[in-house]
């Protein structure tokens, strides 16, 4: 499955949509110094400066309080500039992660994390859904891939990935299951997945034996390791699943095209183009 060239035919989508809109801006925040979260930055800068939208950059030391951090995110809450809002995460453990979600202004809120936003996916009304199970979802639909009473089996059950991505399934029909660090018996679940997305950052965590025969797998995970780059999956997976996405070059791509597109939607949010719930 090839996440990259789905990737940069939605980019290309966005930045079409973005030359109809008119200026759109977004800021991301990111406090210390960690060098994969400031790769993860820079990409993202990169690719909204390549559709269009207006990036500002906003570094912070280690040490940036809690209440200076709010004070930031309020200043663009308020500002007419700025459509889409990004606190890379995690946080330093002096600030309270939960607090700075709940701060940025929901209509801005281009990660889909915060409570207004994560209830309405809740609710099956999606208003700013997480970008990875954005881009997750539209692999399946490129792909054509029936969900409608499909098995599907999520590894992984973070507030980022793997509970976003379970309503979404349940909103296209499909019977879904969540395992996580406590399930008993991992291979029996996913032996049984017609759809098996894995998002634990734990690398080969799947091996080939525990993919059932033509499934689709979905690995979201990226692992640097001595060997390079790996998924959550055994790619040796890739010769009994019927479609798989490869690392790199599966959701990776997607993830950042996703928030491209979140950026679009939050403008049109904010323009009153699509309604947006009150909170």
């Amino acid at each position: 499955m090839d996440g990259k060239a789905l990737a940069q035919r939605i980019r290309a989508e966005v930045k079409e949509e973005v030359a109809k809109l008119g200026s759109l801006g977004l800021a991301t925040i990111l406090v210390g110094d960690d060098p994969g979260n400031d790769i993860y930055i820079r990409r993202k800068h990169e690719a909204a400066e390549e559709v269009g939208i207006r990036s500002t950059d906003i570094r912070l030391p280690e040490e940036t309080t809690e209440e200076e951090l709010l004070e930031r995110i309020a200043a663009l809450n308020d500002g007419d500039a700025i459509d889409g809002i990004l606190v890379q995460l995690p946080l330093p453990d002096h600030v309270d992660e939960g607090r700075v979600i709940r701060a940025v202004e929901p209509v801005k809120d281009v990660d889909g994390f915060h409570p207004l936003n994560a209830g309405q996916l809740y609710l099956g009304r999606p208003t700013l859904v997480p970008a990875t199970p954005v881009g997750i979802m539209a692999l399946l639909t490129e792909y054509e891939i029936e969900l409608d009473g499909a098995n599907a089996v999520i590894v992984g059950r973070s507030d980022i990935v793997g509970k976003p991505v379970a309503h979404l399934l349940l909103q296209q029909h499909a019977t879904v299951t969540i395992c996580h660090s406590h399930t008993r018996d991992l291979a029996r679940e996913t032996l049984e997945a017609d759809v098996l997305v894995v998002a634990t950052g734990r690398p080969v965590l799947v091996t080939a034996d525990m993919v059932k025969h033509g499934a689709t797998v979905i690995d979201v995970g990226i692992n640097r390791t001595e060997a390079g780059l790996v998924g959550d999956v055994d790619a040796a997976a890739m010769e009994v699943a019927g479609h798989m996405t490869p690392v790199p070059g599966g959701v990776g791509p997607m993830t950042i095209a996703s928030l491209l597109r979140n950026t679009v939607r939050a403008a049109k949010y904010r323009t009153n183009v699509l309604a947006f719930p009150s909170s």
